[in-house]
Parts: C-alpha cells; sequence; structure tokens
C-alpha cells in the first residue's frame, strides 16, 4: 500500500487520537476492566483501519461525480463500442 502525502498526513491524524485511546484501553484491560477495555480497544483500531481500507476518499469522489456526470461525458468503454456499433449498421 504505498501511501502519498495527503494519506500520510490523514493517517497522522487519525493516530493522533487512536493512540491516546488505544493507551487507556490497555490500562483497563490491565486494571481489570475487559469489557470497557476491549472495546476501546476495538474503537481505537477501527479509527485506523477503517479510513485507511474502506473510506477511501478518492473513490468516492469519484463515484460521486460519475453519477453526477452525463452518460455521455462518463469514461466507459462498454458505452463507446456499443454506440460506434450502431452508428456502422
Amino acid at each position: 500500500m504505498a501511501l502519498g502525502v495527503m494519506d500520510m498526513i490523514g493517517l497522522a491524524a487519525s493516530l493522533v487520537f487512536a493512540l491516546p485511546l488505544a493507551n487507556y484501553a490497555v490500562i483497563r484491560l490491565a486494571a481489570g476492566e475487559v469489557a470497557l477495555g476491549a472495546g476501546l480497544l476495538v474503537v481505537a483500531v477501527a479509527m485506523v483501519v477503517l479510513p485507511q481500507y474502506f473510506l477511501d476518499p478518492g473513490r468516492i469522489l469519484r463515484g460521486l461525480l460519475s453519477g453526477l456526470l452525463p452518460r455521455q461525458l462518463r469514461s466507459g468503454d462498454d458505452d463507446a463500442g456499443s454506440e460506434g456499433d450502431s452508428v456502422e449498421k
């Protein structure tokens, strides 16, 4: 996974909030509060993993823009090929 500059800044911003939460979760686990510690640890991991693997802003933006563009302006190979065949016949 190659990260660009903006991806690294986003990861750093996520870690700024996730690391203290993970630290508190480990302290709660060590204190014997298993449910609270495990729950907070899951939240801290999700704060880092979800934006990196599932919530890719570029993919969301491309999907949004392709839905807003008219069909003629979308870059689809299937549409261009079928229109070209119908014109030749």
